[in-house]
């Protein structure tokens, strides 16, 4: 076995000598796909959690078009500061250092706390006037000591009527300053525009971009980590400027539609015997570009 399938990651070169059935759950598991973008919010993200209390404390809005990253950045940095069982602490409370809620489809207060505490995990502490589903969220927040709130989807505020949106952004300005923990919230271009809206949470949220992608080294750089995870038994190439730009061109510049491209065409590589991506096989799957799915649908 050593020195087989020299191409792939070390970690990754067993996986290639599996069954195919074994290699297509592995290309369809979710991992962690690292890039300069990503790792340079993740390193803001880590500033904001350690970040000391004071009356007025930094923010950070992720914005992004739909499926280009923002989320996994979220997940992953949520991942590396798991939550502590009450059973674990001297307290007897959980210790949940990055609580991550979305912003819910139909936007008000007592769905928005509502969604804060089923993420605790305490949905049953529900009650229906909203004044004390706020009393206590915002007190199991203190307890189980969050020291970062992330709110993703934050543009799903502006499907709600304008007293409704003036209400919700009021209440996020409200709850940074009341448990003086950092916010963090995520969403498209819209969510910009809405936390915009607001002189006081615009001066108080630091906007950072994910923009679409664009042909150039850290594209080329993330087709080649690509390349070497995928169990295939043949190089790729992926990075190869024609196939590089057939790629970025079908994903029209979005991050979760090249991960996309890639994961059935390797799918497609197995089933097909190839055993490697190339351009004929990006054209057998059959993918539709976003651009033309609503067209498609018509």
């Amino acid at each position: 076995m050593t020195g087989q399938y020299p191409h792939l990651h070390e970690s990754v070169r067993i996986h290639a000598s599996e069954s195919n059935e074994a290699r297509i759950r592995h290309i369809r598991s979710e991992r962690w796909i690292t890039y300069p973008r990503a790792e340079t919010a993740l390193l803001q993200l880590e500033d904001l959690l350690t970040f000391p209390k004071r009356t007025r404390m930094p923010n950070m809005l992720l914005v992004g078009t739909t499926n280009n990253g923002k989320t996994m950045i979220l997940e992953k940095f949520r991942r590396v500061h798991p939550p502590t069982p009450a059973s674990a602490t001297d307290n007897g409370a959980a210790d949940v250092p990055v609580l991550m809620v979305q912003m819910p489809a139909f936007p008000d207060e007592p769905r928005f706390f509502g969604a804060i505490l089923k993420e605790i995990g305490l949905p049953h502490l529900l009650p229906a006037r909203v004044c004390r589903r706020q009393e206590v969220a915002v007190r199991l927040l203190e307890e189980t000591r969050v020291r970062l709130l992330i709110i993703d989807e934050v543009h799903n505020i502006l499907s709600g009527s304008s007293p409704h949106q003036c209400r919700l952004l009021n209440l996020l300005r409200w709850l940074g300053n009341e448990l003086q923990i950092p916010l963090v919230a995520s969403g498209t271009a819209k969510a910009l525009h809405a936390i915009q809206s607001d002189d006081q949470l615009a001066n108080r949220f630091e906007p950072m971009a994910l923009p679409n992608w664009t042909d150039g080294p850290e594209y080329r750089q993330l087709l080649s980590t690509l390349d070497v995870t995928l169990p295939l038994r043949q190089p790729s190439y992926l990075a190869r400027p024609a196939l590089a730009r057939k790629i970025l061109a079908s994903a029209e510049g979005v991050l979760g539609e090249v991960l996309t491209i890639v994961t059935r065409a390797a799918i497609r590589a197995i089933t097909s015997g190839v055993e490697a991506i190339t351009a004929k096989t990006i054209d057998e799957i059959g993918f539709i570009p976003p651009s033309l799915r609503r067209r498609v649908a018509g």
